[in-house]
């Protein structure tokens, strides 16, 4: 191949025995046998074991050389001896009987192991990621991301989709996000915005009259992390369509994510049509718009029942009066779990800030009844109607929370995953896909006493534009749609408005006047009077894909060089500081407020 290399530490096989070869790669692990020193020799493509005897020169070299040292080994293909193979290995059946080595490259003293999988502190990690990289798992992780890019270029472009590329440096506009701001030198005073999303570029690309656009895409955002969210940057699948209904993106969008998912995993997709949830049911049946749809639990409304005069759980009953909801989970067949596991879970909801779930199980005796803290205040008629209403039988268990709507919601959710977890009722090797659809054009928002926009503020609202009601716009829904995954947002995404009047009414709401919302998009609002198509469009985060793929929880296990919690580069020690000539090159005076 070149002087480096005759082979990769992946290719030599039985058929190259009595050959000489020569490979170069990190020194992965050796094992000292005294008269012999075995070498595991690692390379992007696989290992190879090397074996030196002890009368070859470079014998001593070999034992005071480090893992990770980068080497350089000549010698000739050898069988290994019965019972010494290797079937984990590529390579197993072999092994290289060393005459030469060459030092290309000597390691210090690691920080961390590089042999191993073991857990090691995610600082470190991230500031020696060079290192992490070599691990096994990591290196995997990352070549399946540039596979699954490659592929999702391939299945695009036979989908009848061209890439184009657009703008790093634009404007800033209000996404939902806190835009990462550059200064300009040559405009005093004035900064790019790094793009939150080419949101308003693939729009003007469709009314520049390009039919198909899809782009891997940069975006730039200036939010906290979480597990499922890098700080600073991500990737993902920015597509967008002209003449086409909601219909036609979802249809785009299965197609891919079946291939996809299939060709990179062998986990079951339970759905290959995925199910459309409208919002209003998914947070009355889940208590959240990123179902997890693998966990079979469902929350039930219950409210009426505490009507009954027959039912005397006053402290609910009151709440009930004053406006609050009763909503339950149901157990299937919990019946013979110890009273620990209901003390357990009503202990977390309490750790969760809730007041507790209160809860008890279905027996049948002589009549029903309820056995648990809170059964005896259910009548046998009551029990009937909560089995009739939530589908419970004798031997299921019931979990009750009351409150404010959003509040119910928000807890039942996450009881939900917590009682599903406890209970292992989720199955690990199953890709559960939905999208949840009709989300609300505007919501109240009870913080900043106004109306707002509840999702994309670009969406085209749904029904006839002339018998839109404009009076009660809480009542108004929209062309938006969220793809989810396992409980993972994927994407979300819209039928867009491509008309500047509606635009204008529709924003005004939200508080907006005409002059803002030109400022802040005039080259969108002025390209749509020019003629603007119908078009759609959606961005499945490229990130939250491969984690999936790769069985992980956090996308830093799939991301190269990610940031930490706080949005820090440990590795390139970003951000950092600037010098003072940097600074009045842009006409910018550093002034950092002490707390």
């Amino acid at each position: 191949m070149n002087k480096y290399r005759s082979h990769n530490c992946s290719e030599l096989s039985e058929n190259e025995i009595n050959e000489m070869v020569y490979l170069s790669g990190w020194l992965h692990r050796k094992r000292d046998h005294g008269n012999l020193l075995f070498i595991d020799l690692r390379d992007h493509y696989g290992m190879t074991q090397c074996v030196i005897e002890n009368n070859n020169d470079f014998f001593p070299l070999l034992e005071k050389t480090k893992s990770e040292s980068v080497l350089k080994i000549s010698g000739k293909v050898v069988k290994r001896s019965s019972g010494t193979e290797n079937s984990d290995l590529k390579t197993g059946k072999i092994e290289i009987s060393i005459k030469s080595v060459e030092v290309l490259s000597n390691a210090k003293d690691l920080p961390m192991p590089v042999f191993g999988e073991q857990d090691y502190p995610e600082d470190i990690r991230l500031k020696y990621r060079f290192l992490d990289l070599r691990r096994d798992e990591m290196h995997n992780n990352i070549i399946l991301r540039s596979k699954v890019i490659s592929f999702i270029r391939s299945e695009m472009l036979k989908l009848g989709f061209l890439e184009y590329q657009t703008p790093i440096l634009t404007s800033s506009s209000p996404e939902g996000a806190r835009d990462f701001l550059v200064p300009s030198r040559l405009n005093p005073g004035k900064f790019y915005a790094l793009p939150q999303a080419p949101q308003q570029f693939k729009q003007l690309i469709m009314v520049s009259g390009f039919d198909k656009y899809f782009q891997i895409a940069p975006c730039f955002r200036d939010e906290d992390a979480r597990a499922d969210r890098s700080p600073g940057e991500f990737y993902q699948l920015d597509l967008e369509m002209s003449f086409v209904e909601q219909e036609d993106i979802f249809n785009v969008v299965e197609k891919l994510m079946v291939k996809l998912f299939k060709q990179f995993s062998s986990k079951k997709i339970i759905k290959e049509k995925f199910p459309r949830i409208p919002f209003e049911q998914a947070m009355k049946k889940y208590g959240t718009d990123k179902p997890d749809l693998r966990n079979p639990l469902i929350i039930q409304e219950i409210t009426e029942i505490f009507k009954r005069d027959d039912v005397k759980f006053d402290i609910f009953k009151k709440l009930v009066k004053t406006g609050s909801v009763v909503r339950a989970i149901i157990t299937k067949n919990t019946k013979n779990k110890p009273r620990s596991f209901f003390d357990n879970i009503d202990k977390w909801a309490k750790d969760q800030g809730a007041s507790g779930l209160a809860y008890f199980t279905l027996e049948q005796g002589k009549e029903i009844s309820g056995k648990g803290p809170v059964g005896k205040f259910f009548s046998e008629d009551a029990l009937k109607e909560i089995m009739n209403n939530c589908n419970a039988e004798i031997g299921d268990s019931i979990f009750l929370a009351c409150g404010k709507e959003k509040e119910i919601e928000k807890i039942l959710s996450l009881a939900r995953e917590k009682i599903a977890s406890d209970l292992e009722i989720i199955n690990k090797d199953e890709f559960a896909f939905c999208w949840i659809v009709d989300y609300p054009m505007y919501e109240y928002d009870d913080n900043l006493k106004k109306i707002t926009f509840s999702h994309n503020p670009f969406s085209m609202p749904q029904g006839k534009i002339e018998e839109l009601n404009f009076e009660k716009p809480l009542e108004i829904k929209a062309y938006q749609y969220d793809i989810v995954c396992n409980g993972i947002e994927l994407s979300s995404g819209a039928i867009r408005n491509h008309l500047p009047e509606l635009m204008y009414k529709l924003f005004s709401i939200a508080g907006y006047d005409k002059k803002e919302l030109e400022e802040k998009f005039s080259g969108m609002i002025n390209a749509f009077s020019f003629g603007a198509p119908p078009h759609g469009g959606i961005a499945p985060g490229i990130d939250r894909i491969v984690m999936l793929l790769a069985g992980k929880e956090n996308i830093r296990e799939v991301t190269l060089f990610p940031m930490n919690q706080n949005a820090q580069d440990l590795m390139m020690q970003a951000p950092s500081d600037v010098n003072d000539n940097q600074l009045k090159e842009l006409g910018i005076k550093k002034s950092i407020e002490k707390n």
